[in-house]
């Protein structure tokens, strides 16, 4: 089976790119999904990180606000928070890696906005870096609630630079012109990569239980 991971800047595109392999008939994992759930009512990070941030725990959830609040610009608190969530994230994904094995599935994708930062990279056959524009990228972050220019530098500056990320890619897919352009060169990579042999799943490492 092959990995294909699939990373992006804020703003790039790249939740359009995944739904684009979705209509291909592709497997995606959501890691912000997963995290979404991890921290949902009663979910299984709610008490630990409750323990570790006091105060952001609200009906059975963890208040992502609150919590944002909590760790932005503090990066030993946002370390601590990585620790909680990562090793959770990661079982997870090694269910659905299994689970999809198991299913036959030929390949499957990660879509991990902090795939270089978090070094799942290198768990992945292919890698896709989803990219625009600076001005397009900016426009639509500052669309966002609740989004300001300040918020949206100093989450730029925690996540790899976009230029890097292009340059340790396979493939690069451009979402300046439009979700049909974008399915277009997705739907023109999975074609290029049809007989791409699978050099990273290990059957033995994941289960399912």
């Amino acid at each position: 089976m092959l990995i294909i991971g699939l990373t992006g800047s804020i703003g790039m595109g790249k939740t359009t790119a995944a739904n684009a392999f979705r209509r291909l008939g592709v497997p995606v994992y959501d890691s912000d999904a997963a995290i979404h759930k991890l921290l949902a009512a009663d979910g299984d990070a709610v008490e630990s990180v409750s323990a570790a941030f006091p105060g952001v725990v609200r009906d059975s959830a963890v208040d992502r606000a609150k919590l944002g609040a909590a760790v932005f610009g503090r990066p030993s608190r946002l370390l601590a928070l990585e620790a909680i969530l990562h090793p959770m994230i990661a079982d997870q994904k090694n269910r659905f890696l299994a689970t999809t094995y198991r299913r036959r599935a030929r390949r499957v994708v990660i879509d991990a906005p902090l795939l270089f930062e978090t070094g799942g990279d290198v768990l992945c056959d292919i890698i896709i870096t989803v990219s625009a524009p600076d001005f397009i990228q900016k426009k639509r972050v500052l669309n966002r609630p609740g989004m300001s220019p300040d918020r949206f530098n100093k989450i730029l500056s925690s996540q790899m630079p976009d230029y890097k990320k292009r340059a340790l890619s396979d493939f690069v897919v451009l979402t300046g012109l439009g979700r049909i352009d974008s399915l277009r060169q997705i739907y023109k990579i999975l074609l290029k990569t049809s007989n791409w042999r699978p050099r990273k799943w290990q059957p033995g490492i994941y289960s399912t239980k």
